[in-house]
C-alpha cells in the first residue's frame, strides 16, 4: 500500500515504520493516524514479519506529538480505533516494537515510544509530556504507561511539571533500554532487532503477551495461573517452533524458525 505521511520498509523478517512529515518535526495529523492504523494492521498479519522499528524521518525529531496547528485549523482530531499513532490503545499486537528515537519526542510522540516494547534513543533525544502547556493532558496512554514503568514519584515529577529529560535521564529512570550517537541509532535498534530474530518467535509472542496480560492481574498467583489461557501461549504449544526448538537443541543445530 503507498503511503503519504509515513514509509514502510521490510528488512526480512523486520517492518521499520518511518513517520514521515519532517517539515512539522513529524507531528501527526488525523490522515497519518489512520495509516498507521492500517500499516500496523498489515504488520500484525503478516506471518514473515516478527520485529517492528519505529523511527522518525530527519535528525531533528522522532514525533512532536499531536499537530497543534493541523488541530487548530479545524483539522480535528479523529483516531482510529487503536489509538495515536494507530498503536496507542492496539493492546493485541504481540509481536515486539522497538521505538528508535531520533531527537525530540513530545507528548503524543512520547507516547507512541511508550506504546512500543524497547525504547533505543539517540544522545540528542528529548522527552516530555507537556500537554499541559496547552491545555491538553497526555491521554493516549502516557499518564498510565510511564507510572508503571518507572515508579508512581518519578512519573508525577515529570508529568506535573511538563519537564523536558534527556536520553540519558531517560535511560537512569528506567524506560529507555539504550543510548547511542545519532549516527548509530538505526543500527543499534536493527542490532536488537537481530537478538530477537534469534528466538522463535512465537515464544516471544506469547512471552510478550504474558508479560503485559499478567501485570493487569490483580496478584502474582493470578497471572501464573492464569497465563495458560491467554491466546499466543496456546499458538506457541500448536506450532511449529515448539517441535523445532527441542529437536534442533538435541541434534546440535541452529533452529530453523517458522513463526507459525
Amino acid at each position: 500500500m503507498a503511503y503519504e505521511f509515513i514509509k514502510v520498509e521490510r528488512e526480512g523478517p523486520v517492518t521499520i515504520f518511518t513517520l514521515n512529515r519532517p517539515d512539522v518535526m513529524n507531528a501527526l495529523h488525523s490522515p497519518a493516524h489512520f495509516e498507521l492504523h492500517e500499516a500496523f494492521n498489515e504488520f500484525a498479519a503478516d506471518a514473515d514479519q516478527w520485529v517492528g522499528i519505529v523511527t522518525g524521518a530527519g535528525d531533528r525529531a522522532f514525533s512532536a506529538g499531536n499537530d497543534l496547528k493541523h488541530q487548530a485549523g479545524g483539522g480535528g482530531m479523529a483516531n482510529p480505533p487503536s489509538g495515536f499513532a494507530g498503536l496507542t490503545s492496539r493492546f493485541d499486537l504481540n509481536k515486539p516494537l522497538i521505538a528508535a528515537v531520533n531527537g525530540i519526542a513530545m507528548g503524543g510522540g512520547f507516547e507512541i515510544a511508550l506504546a512500543c516494547d524497547l525504547i533505543v534513543a539517540s544522545d540528542n533525544a528529548v522527552f516530555a509530556l507537556p500537554e499541559p502547556r496547552v491545555g491538553l493532558a497526555a491521554l493516549a496512554g502516557g499518564l498510565h504507561r510511564l507510572p508503571r514503568m518507572i515508579g508512581q514519584k518519578q512519573a508525577m515529577g515529570m508529568i506535573l511539571t511538563g519537564r523536558r529529560v534527556s536520553a540519558a535521564e531517560g535511560q537512569a529512570l528506567g524506560f529507555v533500554n539504550e543510548v547511542v550517537p545519532q549516527a548509530e541509532l538505526l543500527a543499534a535498534a536493527k542490532r536488537w532487532a537481530a537478538q530477537i530474530c534469534e528466538l522463535s518467535p512465537m515464544s516471544i509472542r506469547a512471552s510478550k503477551e504474558a508479560v503485559y496480560k499478567g501485570l493487569n492481574e490483580p496478584t502474582l498467583e493470578a497471572a501464573i495461573t492464569g497465563q495458560m489461557k491467554y491466546p499466543a501461549i496456546g499458538a506457541l504449544f500448536r506450532s511449529e517452533d515448539f517441535k523445532e526448538g527441542p529437536m534442533a537443541f538435541a541434534q546440535k543445530r541452529a533452529p530453523q524458525w517458522k513463526g507459525r
